[in-house]
């Protein structure tokens, strides 16, 4: 994969890719930065060799603004609106980080807003800064709405009435509450944040990929009807249990004091040792 991007560096390492975004001075989505995420999103959706993906900002200011709201004045209005039943560009972009079989991390230092904080409400995690992060959802005093999944996504992820709280209200959201209230997963010191989850990216790009991706697949099924996700569950479990790097992790876990009880007491350490050697 070339990934040659003017606003975004992407550096791969063995399973895992970082991507830092710049487009000074506050990372605004213009039609250049919304060309090049689109771009982006099919490049890491089509890479067989990543299983994980960490999105940081060059500015620890700002890790996304919202969209360049010149542009949305420009969007023609000719005519009555339509509803369609296909996703829209940014939807549909948006839909990649979701739902690709890589795992999607952001690591928000600073500010992100509107159609910002919507691209990242569609990855699989989220960690922000302590007394630093600050989400803002600025659209509805502007006359519109969040139409980029956020009116959808943060009702998922933050519960109906929080949502109502942060779009109705168009506040600044901070970083503890926003961990609290389970958006962002954790939140750090600014001087530890690049080690913390850089650590955990690692982490998992280490373990096995098929496993990872299938997991964050199942994961994902339990939004719908929880029949269909058990049964898509077992039948991924089924699928890896075949696989030859499966079947070889799981007999050196026996062999390195799994299922004894001085392995068990230390079972993060024994899971590390199944990379060595």
């Amino acid at each position: 994969m070339a990934y040659d991007y003017d606003l975004f560096a992407v550096d791969k390492t063995n399973r895992l890719a970082e991507v830092v975004i710049s487009n000074p001075p506050v990372n605004l989505i213009t039609q250049k930065l919304f060309g090049e995420w689109m771009a982006l999103a099919e490049e890491l959706e089509a890479d067989p060799d990543l299983t994980v993906i960490l999105f940081k900002s060059a500015d620890p200011e700002f890790f996304m603004a919202h969209f360049d709201v010149a542009l949305i004045l420009s969007m023609p209005v000719d005519g009555p609106a339509e509803r369609g039943m296909e996703p829209n560009p940014f939807h549909a972009m948006c839909q990649r980080f979701r739902t690709m079989d890589k795992v999607t991390i952001a690591q928000v230092e600073g500010r992100v807003g509107g159609g910002g904080n919507e691209i990242i409400s569609n990855m699989d995690m989220r960690f922000g800064v302590r007394g630093k992060t600050t989400i803002n959802q600025m659209e509805v005093p502007l006359g519109i709405l969040p139409g980029g999944t956020g009116t959808q996504n943060l009702a998922r992820i933050i519960g109906h009435g929080r949502a109502m709280e942060v779009i109705l209200g168009a506040e600044d959201l901070d970083a503890e509450t926003a961990e609290r209230w389970g958006y962002l997963n954790r939140i750090y010191a600014a001087d530890e944040i690049d080690g913390k989850v850089g650590a955990l990216a690692q982490r998992i790009a280490s373990f096995p990929g098929e496993a990872t991706r299938y997991a964050k697949q199942s994961i994902n099924n339990a939004a719908g009807p929880l029949d269909k996700g058990l049964a898509e569950e077992s039948f991924l479990f089924q699928q890896l249990i075949r696989m030859p790097e499966a079947r070889s992790k799981m007999q050196k876990f026996l062999d390195n004091g799994g299922q004894t009880r001085d392995g068990e007491l230390q079972l993060s350490r024994l899971i590390n040792s199944l990379n060595d050697g």
